[in-house]
């Protein structure tokens, strides 16, 4: 049988495929990415070799996933449907880019995952197998007949776990469905199935309740240079961190500890599917904040509403699975290049679950307080305006004019 390279997380779905595979008689080979979901890899690593995988990758992820994924995501403001940080998006493109590279390494000719058939994971991969390696096979069992009648849904999934001694932290009575990497936790599944229920107060690993959060506000200072941090300073304990992958944790922790960036949302699935998702992202909600405002004073405003008309699809890319795409490509360039003078200082306060932007500074500013005052003229001649609004105003006495002939 061929060899198969699956994408392994150890919990109960990639366990039972990994199973299932083995029962078909092909060789296994695991792969677990490490994008900063805080697991003990040692336990999953021997965890799929006592179920009988012939050998597993552990790959660290983690930078490259801040600098080249999020960091990107947060150059284009990347938010879908208004609200949603694409925490899980963004990390299947990476994940999917090594398991080629380890396929290929070890002369396999299909990859395998986990995702199911009614969801966006199976997209993102997928897209990104074949966009990365078009003679690829791609094994997905939750869209394969055979699988399907073995296995309805989790409860099946758990039982047969239980047959073959399969350890798993799922049970029937708690079956969420969690993922968790740098950027966020996000939580699916179970009672959240019911849009009206409210998740449970534990459920929660990466926040503290907003409400259980600290009764001062913690001030943060972040440095940007091309639209890319490079500096975090806690100005209350003078705490500084400028390595990428250090600053996305400390974000992450300080804005755990003061239960920031969670969301609660109905979205829809590029499957045309709704879904109800609980999510947290405290570093991402942090740096999207602060960005964003840096950008309204240092970026010009007709670039800026050009990029913002194109976050949209630009979040959908990335949410859909496009990520390896020439459209991606001319998007990632045109944002890159919108970057080029975001530079400066904005500083933040983290209070009970809010984030809010105190004050801002930047060498590049295109905010002239002589200009902007009321009190100074700063050249700026008032009277042109007449003339400015007397042309603007041709359009809309023209329509006036239309709507009371119409009357007669």
């Amino acid at each position: 049988m061929e060899k198969v390279v699956l994408a392994y997380s150890g919990g109960l779905d990639t366990s039972v495929i990994l199973k299932w595979l083995l029962e078909k008689g092909h060789e296994v080979i695991c792969y677990i990415a490490d994008v900063g979901q805080n697991e003990d890899f040692e336990a999953a690593r021997e965890k799929a070799l006592k179920v009988g995988a012939s050998k597993v990758y552990i790959e660290d992820l983690q930078r490259e996933f801040v600098t080249d994924y999020i960091f990107t995501a947060l150059k284009g403001s990347a938010l879908y449907e208004g609200r949603y940080l694409l925490g899980t998006s963004l990390a299947r493109p990476i994940i999917a880019k090594r398991q080629i590279e380890i396929a290929h390494k070890e002369g396999a000719t299909i990859v395998s995952h986990g995702a199911t058939g009614k969801g966006n994971d199976q997209v993102r991969f997928e897209l990104s197998y074949y966009a990365l390696d078009p003679s690829i096979k791609v094994f997905a069992p939750w869209k394969t007949e055979e699988f399907l009648n073995e296995f309805e849904g989790r409860t099946d999934l758990l039982n047969y776990a239980e047959k073959h001694g399969i350890d798993v932290e799922a049970t029937a009575a708690k079956p969420y469905s969690t993922d968790a990497n740098l950027m966020h936790i996000s939580y699916e599944a179970g009672l959240l199935e019911d849009p009206k229920a409210s998740p449970p107060k534990d459920m929660f690993k990466m926040t503290v309740d907003p409400k259980d959060a600290p009764d001062h506000a913690i001030p943060l200072a972040i440095t940007f240079q091309d639209g890319i941090p490079t500096k975090v300073e806690n100005l209350e304990t003078g705490v500084s961190q400028s390595d990428p992958l250090v600053m996305m944790q400390y974000l992450n922790q300080l804005g755990g500890e003061n239960g920031v960036g969670r969301i609660d949302i109905v979205e829809n699935r590029y499957v045309g599917i709704k879904s109800r998702g609980v999510y947290e992202t405290p570093g991402g909600s942090i740096l999207w904040k602060a960005h964003q405002d840096l950008e309204t004073m240092a970026m010009d405003r007709e670039v800026f509403r050009l990029k913002e008309s194109l976050m949209p699809r630009f979040a959908e890319l990335i949410y859909n699975g496009y990520w390896f795409s020439p459209e991606m490509d001319f998007l990632i360039a045109a944002f890159n290049k919108s970057q080029e003078a975001i530079n400066g200082v904005v500083y933040l306060e983290l209070y009970k679950g809010n984030v809010t932007v105190t004050g801002r500074e930047s060498e590049g500013s295109l905010y002239d307080p002589e200009l902007a005052s009321m009190d100074v003229e700063g050249g700026y001649d008032q009277r042109d305006a007449a003339g400015f609004i007397n042309i603007n105003a041709v359009r809309l006495k023209a329509h006036h004019l239309i709507l009371e002939r119409v009357k007669r």
